[in-house]
């Protein structure tokens, strides 16, 4: 993979996270059960033809891709250079049941979309030709689950601004939870887990991981205080 510093980068400020893995994997020592019926899926054919298209209308040459959540630590993609990068008029939340992976039906879990409203910084990635082979991964993974529109949308960054493909909330797809209060989401957090693992382990990866890009989520930081409340209890 090549990879290029972000621009911009900031130390981040000394800060203690309440919420450990020592703290998670004393509640959740195993993975939970995983049931393939609990969340609907799109057909693989459907995925590739949704992608066909998005490339068709993106036309050639390079592809921005904007992160908010697991992309940022888990980006399974190749790409040529990283920035950071501010995305106006939708904001980063907890709005997404999963009833698999970090969940299940009888005790979902919470995952992160770009709601509207608001500002969300995170980071892009630029992806250069051939683009289909780099992005399908990606693609198939955050489409599989009718919880995503993907959106061409114009995000800032010290260089300029740029179009990046993002994947906004879909809020028609049985899957959008509202605008649960805090408290709520922390509730859904430290009582979940998946066969992948705890949503209180999501959590912990997208903030440890935006403190180090010099990001400071000022929701999420909260949310992490009022889960691992729950934990240690």
């Amino acid at each position: 993979m090549v990879t290029a510093l972000c621009s911009g980068v900031m130390s981040p400020k000394h800060r203690s996270l309440s919420l450990t893995p020592d703290l998670i994997r004393a509640r959740f020592p195993e993975p939970g059960p995983d049931d393939r019926s609990a969340t609907r899926l799109m057909p693989e054919e459907e995925i590739a033809a949704r992608l066909d298209g998005l490339l068709t209308e993106h036309g050639p040459g390079d592809l921005w891709l904007f992160a908010y959540g697991s992309l940022i630590w888990k980006p399974d993609v190749e790409f040529a250079e990283r920035r950071k990068a501010k995305l106006v008029g939708w904001h980063r939340r907890f709005c997404i049941w999963q009833r698999r992976w970090r969940g299940t039906s009888a005790n979902p879990g919470l995952m992160l979309a770009l709601d509207r409203g608001g500002s969300c910084r995170g980071v892009v990635y630029r992806i250069v030709p051939p683009v289909k082979e780099k992005i399908a991964e990606v693609w198939r993974r955050e489409m599989i689950g009718y919880a995503y529109h993907p959106r061409r949308l114009p995000v800032e960054t010290e260089a300029g601004t740029v179009t990046a493909l993002t994947f906004v909330v879909n809020r028609h797809s049985g899957r959008y939870a509202g605008r649960l209060s805090d408290e709520e989401i922390a509730d859904k957090i430290a009582t979940a887990c998946g066969h992948i693992g705890p949503c209180a382990s999501y959590l912990l990866d997208t903030l440890a991981h935006l403190e180090e890009l010099g990001i400071h989520d000022r929701h999420l930081w909260r949310l992490q205080k009022l889960v691992a409340e729950r934990l240690a209890h």
